[in-house]
């Protein structure tokens, strides 16, 4: 199979179907599984999520490992290629096929079946071109095609599911069709490495992506208190100053129970998003009274009260607890009223520049509240964003534009005393 080949492709007019589908089960022995088109389980897929599984992995891991093993089965069902028989040029084409063609459109299931052209497009009035950084946060927008981390993501799901099958010795595969890189120029490894730095442990896939560096956002008080107000109900007055105030992923604070959130103490407890431990954090007294506002008008309309009931409830009937897509929608809509595209992920990142930015805080001490396994964790928010680098560097141009303007008085000739000077006009600035 190794020396197989495969026909050249068109990939400029390929379009991958949308047939199959993830299928949440809300069974904790198989939360997803990956069904083909005739809606029976993807046998392979299914072993290989299992043992993610066993590996006492987060509950939201299958979910995206599925995602992207149900992306890599349509493209092997459009083709007609069984999954033990994919050989390198297909994963050659699978992964140049991501990084050069558009995202399919999902259609919503309103319009599913119904002409193009009869679909009511929505009004992008004011709204930046996708990809293009928006004017408010300076964040590029979602663009069309898949982002690096995204395809990144997928070729290292992909070659440890090869992996995992090739260690199981499964069906008729001899290759893994997602190769690591490796480099024949030298007589070993890591020949031309600089001692004095780490090695990197996992080495890297032929077809993997470079995934630039992510700079964190930090939303400044000014903008923060705009898109607050911006905010329809006590319950996400509430949600948005925890978020601020802990620093918790905005999963994390969906996990709260009422009996979590102690007063007296000023703590609100969450299930750790790695680890899933039980972590109070210390939190800030306004967003205990936005809490106690939410729960009284809450109660009143009949929302379930229990020491081990959901904290976030949906603002209507039938009472559900909040998850995490109707949260982003809700910070969605209050990033409208702005022309904003910041995340939820964004109020993480601003409560960190805030505890950082106090020098009676340790850092070791941030580095509990976020749950971060290393203190290392923390460098990136050591340097400089966008926002400060054009701040200072504006503060920069004004101090010479002053200079030119006003400069200093020429020194004193020489022979008089600074002194009598000093007594006879002041001190003048130097």
């Amino acid at each position: 199979m190794s020396g197989e080949q495969r026909p050249g492709r068109d990939l400029k007019n390929f379009v991958l179907p949308e047939i199959g589908q993830l299928l949440e089960t809300e069974d904790p022995w198989e939360p997803y599984r990956v069904l083909d088109p005739f809606g029976k389980p993807v046998e392979p897929a299914a072993l290989y999520l299992k043992d993610l599984m066993a590996a006492d992995c987060s509950p939201l891991t299958p979910r995206s490992y599925g995602m992207d093993l149900l992306r890599w089965w349509r493209f092997l069902w459009a083709l007609g290629i069984e999954w033990d028989r994919a050989v390198r040029e297909d994963a050659r084409d699978f992964m140049l096929w991501m990084k050069l063609a558009d995202k399919p459109v999902r259609v919503h299931w309103r319009h599913r079946g119904k002409d193009p052209a009869e679909i009511p497009r929505p009004a992008r009035s004011g709204r930046p071109a996708p990809g293009t950084p928006n004017p408010v946060t300076g964040k590029p927008s979602i663009g069309k095609k898949y982002a690096p981390s995204t395809r990144a993501h997928c070729e290292t799901v992909l070659r440890s599911f090869y992996d995992f099958h090739l260690d199981r010795n499964t069906g008729s595969l001899l290759v893994n069709p997602f190769p690591l890189v490796r480099n024949r120029s030298s007589a070993r490894a890591h020949a031309h490495h600089n001692p004095e730095k780490e090695h990197n442990k996992q080495r890297t896939g032929l077809y993997r992506p470079k995934v630039p560096k992510r700079i964190p956002r930090r939303i400044t008080d000014e903008k923060y208190t705009k898109v607050f107000a911006g905010l329809r109900s006590h319950r996400d007055r509430a949600l948005l100053a925890f978020w601020v105030a802990t620093g918790a992923r905005a999963e994390e604070l969906l996990t709260s129970k009422q009996g979590s959130a102690n007063v007296g103490e000023q703590t609100i407890g969450v299930i750790r998003k790695g680890t899933r431990d039980y972590q109070e954090l210390p939190s800030t007294r306004d967003a205990f009274v936005w809490l106690r506002l939410y729960q009284e008008e809450a109660w009143k309309k009949g929302v379930p009260r229990g020491y081990r009931q959901p904290l976030w409830w949906t603002l209507r009937r039938p009472w559900r607890a909040l998850e995490y897509d109707a949260a982003r929608m809700m910070f969605n809509r209050a990033n409208e009223l702005l022309g904003a595209n910041w995340t939820l992920h964004d109020l993480r990142h601003t409560a960190t520049f805030l505890m950082l930015d106090d020098p009676n805080m340790p850092p070791v001490y941030v580095q509990h509240i976020l749950g971060h396994k290393y203190l290392s964790t923390l460098d990136i928010y050591n340097r400089p964003t966008g926002d400060d680098v054009i701040a200072a560097g504006l503060a920069h141009h004004a101090r010479q534009q002053r200079h030119r303007e006003n400069p200093p008085p020429p020194p004193p000739a020489p022979g008089y005393n600074p002194d009598s000077l000093a007594n006879l006009f002041g001190d003048q600035p130097s």
